[in-house]
């Protein structure tokens, strides 16, 4: 079978569509301290990543093919403290990041639609040997990002309150009750547990 650009394009756009549908699903039913709370010793949390890819799309597919999103964005400036698109102060709503995401997802959504995968764009932020790039590239860059970050989310979620799957519908996952999945975990547990002693590993309790 012989892919057009124009099917590419749409299968990535696709891709893109659907890992951000399933970030933005890890918020639901959650109220304002379990959305920005740090999760992690690097301070991950749920409305922090949701601002991050935010934050990624608009410029990706503003800034670096001429197209800017026109949104302030005052976490990303030069002299922003470090790591500020990643966490959510409470003087920024829930509100107000969601409603930034739609619009820099609808911004996105519109270079893909005007352009063609070998249309040709420029990272500054990225080497000077690497930074010459194209749609295509971009798409697939901001498709793993948007994964990557995605996956966090899943996590975070189920060490908030225990949800799983990656989307608001059918999980992707057994339909373990309680029970079963508290076997399964000690299952891994105890095969972990047995590789470590026959390597002669301690175990860190």
């Amino acid at each position: 079978m012989t892919h057009t650009p124009e099917d590419i394009k749409t299968t990535l756009h696709r891709y893109l569509r659907a890992r951000r549908a399933g970030l933005l699903a890890k918020l639901d039913g959650l109220g304002e301290y379990d959305l920005r709370r740090p999760m992690t010793r690097s301070g991950t949390n749920l409305l922090g990543l949701v601002k991050h890819v935010a934050s990624v799309q608009a410029e990706y597919f503003g800034l670096v093919f001429d197209r800017p999103f026109g949104h302030p964005m005052p976490w990303g400036a030069p002299d922003a403290e470090d790591n500020a698109d990643l966490w959510v102060p409470e003087t920024e709503s829930v509100q107000s990041i969601l409603e930034l995401h739609h619009a820099s997802a609808a911004h996105s959504d519109a270079t893909i639609d005007a352009l063609d995968l070998d249309a040709p764009g420029v990272v500054p932020w990225w080497k000077p040997e690497t930074r010459n790039v194209t749609l295509h590239q971009i798409l697939v860059h901001v498709d793993l990002e948007t994964a990557h970050h995605a996956g966090h989310a899943d996590i975070v979620r189920e060490l908030i309150d225990g949800s799983i799957g990656y989307t608001a519908g059918p999980p992707n996952l057994p339909a373990f009750d309680d029970a079963r999945w508290s076997a399964y975990r000690g299952r891994i547990e105890d095969a972990a547990r047995a590789a470590a002693a026959a390597a002669g590993e301690g175990v860190h309790e």
